[in-house]
């Protein structure tokens, strides 16, 4: 991760993980079958994460301005806690998530790649954008992922939340491993 502020104190506050789903998630690509567009691809990698936010008790959710039968089943099969998609106006959404669930920004962790989330993303206690995020994101945001979006990006982010949180070895010992 590139960090060009603390990470640390910031990521010990999260409580939930936030993200966008096209260009985190995914690559970005939406394949068009000639009918509507077609399925996405999520990366496993982001699923073992978002599997690993949730049993430690991190809330997670998709905050998207696009929707979709792919995106729903990916969300229920990783069990995300809060789903809003066909979002445009994203602020508005996010604002809403913070009253009802009772958290400040500084609770959230936002990732997101467009400028469509930039409005999220500097509310966010804790904004993160991948790697090939847009230009103006990645020059206003201060952490990046080393990953590029559906590639481990998400993976990547809930991993240093977690070390920062002091909670690595209990995933590890999840699985029988050791910390080095």
């Amino acid at each position: 991760m590139i960090c060009r502020r603390p990470f640390r104190p910031r990521a010990r506050r999260v409580s939930l993980v936030l993200m966008d789903v096209d260009g985190v998630l995914t690559d970005g690509g939406l394949p068009f079958t000639g009918r509507g567009p077609g399925g996405r691809v999520f990366d496993v990698k982001d699923g073992v994460g978002l599997f690993i936010a949730r049993r430690l008790g991190l809330r997670t959710g998709l905050l998207s301005g696009r929707g979709g039968a792919d995106v729903l089943e990916r969300a229920r099969d990783l069990g995300i806690d809060e789903v809003h998609l066909n979002a445009r106006q994203k602020l508005p959404v996010y604002e809403r998530i913070l009253v009802r669930l009772g958290i400040e920004d500084a609770d959230v962790c936002y990732i997101g790649d467009d400028i469509l989330d930039l409005p999220v993303l500097r509310r966010a206690g804790l904004p993160i954008t991948p790697a090939d995020g847009h230009p103006d994101v990645r020059r206003s945001v201060p952490f990046i992922t080393r990953a590029a979006g559906g590639r481990g990006a998400v993976r990547e982010a809930i991993d240093a939340i977690v070390k920062a949180q002091g909670r690595w070895p209990v995933v590890m010992s999840w699985f029988g491993g050791t910390t080095t």
